[in-house]
C-alpha cells in the first residue's frame, strides 16, 4: 500500500487532496490538527501516535521526531541494504510527504508579538520532515504548498525522479527562506547588525525575448509579495519586453504621485509630458501638448478608469502601451482593435517598504525608495517675493515630475501642465535650455511658469536662463555654496523661490 504523511499548518485544499489520495489507494498518516480536520471530513487516517506508539509531548513540540517516521521517509527504495533493514524492523515506507510550516514570518510581523510567541512558531519537526523527503527525492515526493496539489495529480501514474527532483528543489527553497526569516529575527534579538550581508528572494522567473538589445538574454523575477505580476496585469497585446517593463515601472511610479485626475506620457523612462485636470481626457490632451512627437511609440498612463472619449483621443497616435487602473467596457473593446498594443491594468500598492536595487560591476546598490517630494514643514521661501497659491501648486506639480526625470532635470509647469522638460544632461543649465527649446518647438507658453530643479542650481546661470524664458517662480533643494548668488539673481529677476532641502537625483 502507498502511504502519505500529511502535517500542514496551511490547511487550504488539504481535505480534497487527502480524499483524492485515498481514492488512489493511499493510506494517510497525519498529526494532531491535520488528523482532526481529515477525520471530521470522513477521511480515514492513521495518527502519528498509532504509528510510533509514542504520544505527542512538550505541548506538541515533539510528535514526528521518531525513528519510525524518519526511517519511513529516508529509506532508499533502490538500496538493497536499506530494504533489508526495512523488512527487519518493519518500517512503513512513505511515498509522499505533505508539510507546511508554522507561520513564523507572519507572527513576528504582528504588532505586539512577544519573543515567546515568536519562538513557539519555529517549526522543528516540519522542517526535518521536508528536508528528509527532499533528500530522498528518488523515493519520495515532497509537497510544501497547496498550489502543488493539482500538479501532483496531473502527474500521478508517471511520477519519476525528474518530477520529484523539481519538488525537492522547491522544498529546499521553501525551508531556506523560512530559516532566513528566523536567522534575521535572532540577529536582531542578539543586537547584531543585520545589514552586513544582503539577501533577496525573487520567484516566478519569466524568460523575455531579449534584454535591452537583441544580443542580451533577459528574465523578469518577482518578489513573493506584491510582485510585479500582481501589480501590473497585461490585459491585451504582445508580450512585454525588457524595455517595456522598465518604462511601465517608470510610468507606474510617476502616476502614483498624483491623487487628482492625471496623465503622464513616458518614453525611455523619462516623461515627455504630464498634466492634472478635472478629467483624464483633458489631462491627456494637456500632457500630449507638451511634446507631440515623443508620445509616438510611447506609454500613456492615467490614474482613473479609461473612458471611450479618452481612448478615442489616444488612439489617434501610435502607442506601445496604455496603462490605467481600469477600463470602461466600450473603451476596452474599442482599444482591442489594435492587436499588438498592450493594454495594462495596474493595482496601486504601497511602495514605501520596497527597496530600490541596482546591479553594479561585482555588486549591488540597495537603497530605500524615494517616497518624499518636499517636506512642507522645512520648505522655506528665500526670496523677497513669496509665491502665490497657484504658483505653489505648480511648483509642487513640477517637482513631482522633476523627481522622475533623469538628472540633471529641470521642469517648467503652468496650470498643472508641463510646458517644458529637460533632463539627462551633464549640466543643469543645459537641461534648462533644452526644456526651453522644446517648449518653443511645441508652442508652449512659458511666460509666468514655475520651474523645478531636482538638485540645487550650482550657479546663477541656470536660474537666469529660466527667468529669461519667462519663469516667475522656482523650487529647488538649496544647499549650494553659491546659494546667495542664486537667490540674488532670483530677486533681481523678480522670481519667488522655495528651498526644500530635499534632492531628487535619478541616475
Amino acid at each position: 500500500m502507498k502511504r502519505a504523511l500529511i502535517s500542514v499548518y496551511d490547511k487550504s485544499g488539504i481535505v480534497d487532496f487527502a480524499r483524492k489520495l485515498v481514492d488512489k489507494g493511499f493510506e494517510i498518516v497525519s498529526t494532531s490538527g491535520t488528523a482532526k480536520l481529515l477525520t471530521e471530513n470522513g477521511i480515514k487516517i492513521k495518527t502519528i501516535e498509532e504509528l510510533t506508539k509514542s504520544p505527542e509531548v512538550l505541548n506538541g513540540r515533539v510528535k514526528t521526531l521518531h525513528p519510525l517516521v524518519f526511517a519511513g521517509i529516508l529509506a532508499d527504495k533502490h538500496n538493497d541494504e536499506h530494504l533489508k533493514q526495512v523488512a527487519q524492523f518493519g518500517f512503513e515506507l512513505f511515498d509522499i510527504v505533505v508539510v507546511s510550516l508554522y507561520p513564523f514570518s507572519e507572527t513576528i510581523k504582528k504588532e505586539g508579538c512577544t519573543v515567546p510567541e515568536a519562538i513557539e512558531q519555529i517549526d522543528i519537526g516540519g522542517v526535518s520532515l521536508i528536508r528528509a523527503a527532499a533528500k530522498n527525492y528518488g523515493s519520495v515526493s515532497v509537497i510544501v504548498k497547496p498550489e502543488q496539489y493539482n500538479t501532483y495529480f496531473d502527474n500521478i501514474g508517471k511520477i519519476d525522479n525528474n518530477f520529484n527532483l523539481k519538488l525537492a528543489a522547491e522544498a529546499f527553497e521553501y525551508i531556506s527562506i523560512y530559516d532566513k526569516e528566523i536567522s534575521g529575527y535572532f540577529q536582531k534579538l542578539a543586537g547584531k547588525q543585520s545589514d552586513d550581508e544582503f539577501n533577496v528572494h525573487f520567484v516566478k522567473g519569466t524568460t523575455l525575448r531579449y534584454g535591452e538589445n537583441p544580443h542580451q538574454k533577459a528574465k523578469l523575477y518577482s518578489t513573493e509579495t506584491n510582485g510585479f505580476d500582481s501589480i501590473i496585469e497585461k490585459l491585451h497585446g504582445k508580450e512585454l519586453s525588457y524595455i517595456n517593463i522598465l518604462d511601465i515601472d517608470a510610468s507606474y511610479q510617476m502616476i502614483n504621485e498624483f491623487d487628482e485626475p492625471a496623465c503622464v506620457i513616458v518614453k525611455h523612462t523619462n516623461p515627455s509630458g504630464a498634466a492634472c485636470s478635472e478629467n483624464i481626457l483633458d489631462a491627456y490632451k494637456k500632457a500630449f501638448a507638451c511634446d507631440t512627437v515623443s508620445p509616438y511609440g510611447g506609454i500613456i498612463t492615467v490614474n482613473r478608469t479609461l473612458d471611450l472619449n479618452t481612448a478615442t483621443e489616444i488612439d489617434k497616435i501610435f502607442t506601445e502601451i496604455i496603462i490605467s487602473p481600469g477600463y470602461d467596457e466600450d473603451a476596452f473593446n474599442f482599444l482591442l482593435k489594435k492587436k499588438n498594443r498592450r493594454l495594462i491594468k495596474y493595482n496601486p500598492v504601497d511602495l514605501s517598504s520596497q527597496l530600490n536595487i541596482k546591479s553594479v560591476t561585482g555588486g549591488l546598490l540597495v537603497q530605500d525608495n524615494d517616497m518624499i517630494v518636499v517636506n512642507e514643514s522645512e520648505m522655506k521661501c528665500v526670496t523677497e517675493r513669496k509665491p502665490t497659491v497657484s504658483e505653489v501648486r505648480d511648483l509642487m506639480f513640477a517637482m513631482k515630475i522633476a523627481k522622475h526625470t533623469k538628472s540633471n532635470s529641470v521642469v517648467y509647469a503652468k496650470n498643472l501642465q508641463t510646458v517644458g522638460i529637460g533632463g539627462g544632461q551633464p549640466s543643469r543649465v543645459d537641461s534648462s535650455r533644452l526644456a526651453v527649446q522644446k517648449a518653443k518647438r511645441f508652442g508652449m507658453d512659458i511666460e509666468g511658469s514655475s520651474v523645478a530643479s531636482d538638485a540645487f542650481f550650482p550657479f546663477a546661470d541656470g536660474l537666469i536662463e529660466a527667468a529669461n524664458a519667462g519663469a516667475k517662480s522656482a523650487i529647488e533643494p538649496g544647499g549650494s555654496v553659491n546659494d546667495e548668488e542664486v537667490i540674488k539673481a532670483a530677486n533681481e529677476h523678480g522670481l519667488a523661490m522655495l528651498f526644500t532641502g530635499i534632492r531628487h537625483f535619478r541616475h
